[in-house]
């Protein structure tokens, strides 16, 4: 009955334009034609006008006027949307991006509002670029503006993207729905019709329709909502800033909320569904501060007046930017005292902090394409660490900001990563983009960078950056030109505050002495892709160093190193400290080879002091036993981060085999004696890797013997962990890292422990609340039975508490009952039970026990087709799921089965960049496994004597 429920669209959208716009009004209404109904003109011998992916610049949007009416119950929406437009090339067509939507009207008018026609227009489509175009048969002319008028309708969408549905249970059970937008990259125009890119900004007047027993929110606040026919309610919004339209955003739903003011009188709302209204309030403390310190520390007035962040029960990403209205999954925004834990609760306020960052990196100053996303999320990925550790100290969030610098390392060292800056054009390719290397990579590279300029030269660099680029986009040489203070010599004429080209060489930083090319030094670390190994020799008073490129699949032994090594070179920031004074040398290495002078008296020599560069070091000729030795007889001479650097790149050394596996398990023989979480959970975390490896293989001795020896030299730190939530956060942290490792390795103390707080939760009927920080444990052990993992799974479907979900649902997929294993699947797959947005992250949760990785394998290949419908292809989770599953996988059958699932799938595989990657990875596993299996069940046998 499609046809049927389209013609009932068209019929609808007419009759929702009620009122007729005059010249003053300017709605998004019908203007009357002449006289009577117009005939539409013939498309006959009319061709689309036009092949290319990116739409032609000569017709630029300046205002859209756009209403929209969207029926919770029909699950339909209706619209029409009037857009202002300036005409740079005669033409006659107007081409712009419309995707799902069903056009039944479009005309165009010229700035009298007189129609140029007296019939409706033809509209073209072009699906694969999912364009429309508009034909008028008197030519637009060159200066000149016009409005364009269309009206559309479609279904709300099933998934994530564009104008979607929602639903969410009351609490009297009944299942209500909620419509809700999600627009980045591409998705606008399944809204609609709209010019859907960055670098057209326009400003938007918006007004939804709804029923009074909804609310409707978008970019801005409400001016007046006026009834209109059928008892439905007109909410007409402010006018908004220019903008890009994928930051446009509506919401109608029957959420509450509640608000508060910033110090500077912008109104901040966190809305949810009204059963979860009192997990809001933290969120609420959060943004105020936020948006206090991003005004202070941009120095630029967040522009908007209100500031709505809204928790929706269906989303696929973390969370979304959109201007004045942030959109979040409810564990990125809604915090239970009772329920969550520290990690839920840093979890927040980071992402909090990410997305009201973007009000200024992305928003205020946007990315002339999708090739440079980095430009908004590296900055917003960087600014959740200066802005959390600012307003919550406590939370010590720069612990995290070295995780996030191995996740980029552990994905940049591999030959099918690509560079910052990359060319995106299809919607499955911009999507790819929104990865490690974008944010993570790009954070740490303005780590570096922050670190090599020194706080205020950074700081006063992004607030000229954002000024000069203000509802304007950019480029990254304009990032380069306002950190090195330089500009065009027009802007240098007109009084801006910078220098002239001319004169920025004399002005150019300087670095250990030597000027700086900032341009041609950080192209090296945004045009081309990886990471520098710089490996240091000592010889006498001389550091002599040497930069390649560093990679975890290919060994130096192997006939592809050379030539994956031409053509690399970066500019590098190096630091250095020994023991004979304090002070953090530097050093810019520009060369492929290089020299240092330090001295005789120096015993050793740390590199990459507190990793503040994004380059892995490697000690040769025994520097590596001496950093062992550093470590063993007085570890605290070094920084906490230091240490976990050494313990991080000693390991991603081993894999690259550049270094034996027994010198980098000798170099965390020291941890018996460390007292910081940090490097703690770092050398802990690779034992615990090997571990996961080897016990989905059929090596039972080894497993015992690995598993023992992790038991044996943690214990002291095991036993002196409590089960409750009191210390600070590292504590806290370090109590739900090891006790979760240790019963999972099956300690004895530790299983009876979770036993007897799962049955004491148990027998209260979950009155109990179990100490948040252990909560994940203790339902994991209790899975281990049929009647816990029954009990577990009612719980989960009723309880109200994201956060307590997300650990029962890692807990029921920890059982070693297969058939659980496969109806979690199933459940996830339906999607009522167990959410869509959270399939991915169950199918990881399975892949990580060794009971579920081949079921889950097998279950993603029965189902992909369904999975990309789902999820789209190029999305996160997509990715998520190909690389958590092969991930697993570390046999060379297991490799070939890969091999051939992506050969079946070729189409589809062939325009992933996660394919390739997810092969490289099942590589590394492999030749891990051959390399490194023997010498471990040596070393443990040795440690074990």
């Amino acid at each position: 009955m499609v046809s049927a429920r389209l013609l009932v669209l068209s019929l609808f959208s007419v009759s929702l334009v009620g009122s007729q716009p005059t010249q003053s009004s300017q709605h998004a209404s019908s203007p009357p034609h002449p006289a009577g109904e117009p005939s539409p003109l013939s498309t006959d011998n009319l061709s689309f006008p036009w092949s290319r992916l990116r739409l032609p610049r000569y017709i630029i949007p300046l205002h859209y006027h756009l209403v929209l009416h969207p029926n919770l119950t029909s699950l339909i929406f209706t619209g029409s949307v009037q857009i202002q437009i300036d005409v740079q090339n005669n033409t006659n067509w107007v081409v712009l991006h419309s995707k799902g939507l069903q056009i039944s009207k479009a005309t165009i008018l010229d700035q009298n509002l007189t129609h140029l026609s007296d019939q409706v227009l033809p509209v073209l489509h072009n699906p694969s670029h999912e364009q429309i175009g508009i034909f008028s048969p008197r030519v637009l002319s060159s200066g000149h503006k016009y409005f364009l008028y269309i009206e559309f309708g479609a279904e709300l969408a099933e998934g994530f993207y564009g104008f979607y549905k929602s639903t969410y249970k009351s609490a009297t059970g009944e299942i209500r729905t909620l419509a809700s937008s999600h627009f980045e990259p591409t998705s606008a125009r399944m809204a609609f019709p709209c010019f859907d890119e960055p670098s057209f900004k326009a400003n938007f007047s918006v007004r939804i329709r709804r029923r009074p027993v909804h609310i409707s929110l978008s970019n801005m606040p409400v001016v007046k909502t006026v009834e209109v026919n059928d008892g439905l309610l007109e909410d007409q919004f402010a006018a908004s800033v220019k903008m890009s339209t994928y930051l446009v955003a509506f919401v109608i739903c029957d959420f509450k909320s509640v608000t508060a003011t910033t110090s500077s009188g912008v109104q901040v709302s966190i809305y949810a569904a009204p059963e979860k209204w009192l997990q809001t309030h933290y969120a609420l403390e959060v943004a105020v501060k936020m948006l206090d310190f991003y005004e202070e520390y941009f120095n630029i007035r967040y522009p908007l007046p209100k500031q709505d962040l809204i928790a929706i029960p269906d989303f696929q990403s973390g969370a979304m930017e959109n201007w004045g209205l942030t959109t979040y999954r409810e564990t990125s925004l809604l915090f239970d005292p009772l329920m969550s834990s520290v990690s839920d609760k840093l979890w927040v306020t980071m992402v909090i902090g990410h997305e009201l960052a973007h009000q200024w990196f992305g928003n205020l100053v946007t990315m002339e394409w999708w090739n440079d996303i980095w430009l908004n999320e590296g900055f917003a990925r960087y600014m959740e660490y200066i802005s959390v550790e600012a307003t919550y100290p406590d939370l010590k969030v720069e612990e995290y900001l070295l995780y996030t610098c191995f996740a980029a390392v552990g994905y940049d060292s591999l030959n099918s990563s690509r560079p910052i800056s990359s060319p995106a054009e299809n919607p499955t390719q911009i999507k790819e983009m929104f990865d490690t290397v974008s944010y993570d990579k790009g954070a740490c590279v303005l780590h570096m960078l922050r670190h090599f300029l020194t706080d205020d030269v950074f700081q006063s660099g992004i607030v000229r950056y954002l000024r000069k680029y203000s509802y304007r986009n950019a480029h990254n040489q304009d990032l380069w030109d306002s950190l090195a203070n330089t500009c065009s010599e027009e802007d240098f004429i007109s009084g801006k505050h910078c220098y002239s080209s001319d004169q920025a060489p004399k002005n150019a930083y300087l670095f250990a002495g030597e000027h700086l090319d900032l341009t041609a030094m950080m192209k090296t670390w945004t045009l081309q892709k990886g990471i520098p190994l710089v490996t240091v020799t000592r010889k006498g008073p001389h550091l002599q160093l040497r930069q390649d490129r560093f990679l975890r699949t290919v060994l130096p032994s192997d006939p592809l190193w050379s030539s994956l090594q031409q053509g690399f070179l970066w500019h590098i920031p190096l630091t250095y400290k020994t023991d004979v004074s304090s002070t953090i040398h530097r050093h810019l290495m520009t060369s492929p080879t290089d020299s240092i002078d330090i001295g005789e008296e120096a015993s050793w020599v740390k590199l990459n002091s507190d990793m503040t560069g994004y380059y892995v070091v490697h000690y040769e000729d025994g520097g590596w036993d001496v950093m062992t030795k550093l470590l063993r007889e007085n570890h605290t001479a070094l920084s906490y981060k230091d240490r976990t650097h050494l313990i991080h790149n000693a390991f991603q050394l081993v894999t690259a085999g550049h270094l034996p596996l027994n010198k980098a398990l000798d170099l965390i023989g020291y941890l018996q004696r460390e007292t910081h979480t940090v490097p703690l959970l770092q050398g802990l975390g690779y034992l615990e890797s090997f571990y996961q490896i080897i016990e989905k293989r059929n090596e039972l001795d080894l497993t015992h013997n690995l598993a023992m020896y992790i038991l044996q030299f943690f214990r002291a730190v095991i036993d002196q962990q409590t089960w409750s939530d009191s210390g600070s956060v590292s504590e806290r942290r370090l109590r739900s890292d090891i006790l979760s490792l240790a019963c999972h390795l099956d300690d004895p103390l530790c299983l009876e422990r979770a036993r007897q707080h799962f049955k004491d939760w148990l027998q209260s009927n979950g009155t109990v609340n179990l100490p948040t920080d252990v909560a994940e444990t203790v339902y994991s052990e209790g899975a281990q039975d049929d009647h816990g993992w029954a009990a577990l799974l009612h719980t989960y479907k009723i309880s109200l508490s994201g956060a307590q979900k997300h650990k029962i649902l890692f807990a029921l997929t920890r059982s070693r009952d297969t058939n659980k294993l496969q109806r979690l699947l199933e459940l996830g797959l339906e999607g009522k039970v167990i959410r869509s947005q959270d399939l991915s992250t169950l199918i990881l949760m399975v892949a990580r026990n060794p009971r579920g990785h081949h079921l889950v394998w097998n279950f993603v290949k029965k189902n992909w087709d369904t999975l990309v419908q789902k999820f789209q292809l190029g999305s996160f989770c997509i990715r998520n799921i190909i690389m958590g599953t092969t991930g697993q996988f570390s046999s060379p059958e297991e490799l070939t089965e890969v091999q051939l699932f992506f050969e079946s799938i070729r189409e589809q595989a062939s325009q992933l960049r996660v394919t390739q990657m997810s092969l490289e990875n099942v590589q590394k596993n492999v030749r891990w496994v051959q390399r490194n299996l023997e010498p471990l069940r040596n070393w443990l046998r040795d440690q074990m004597k």
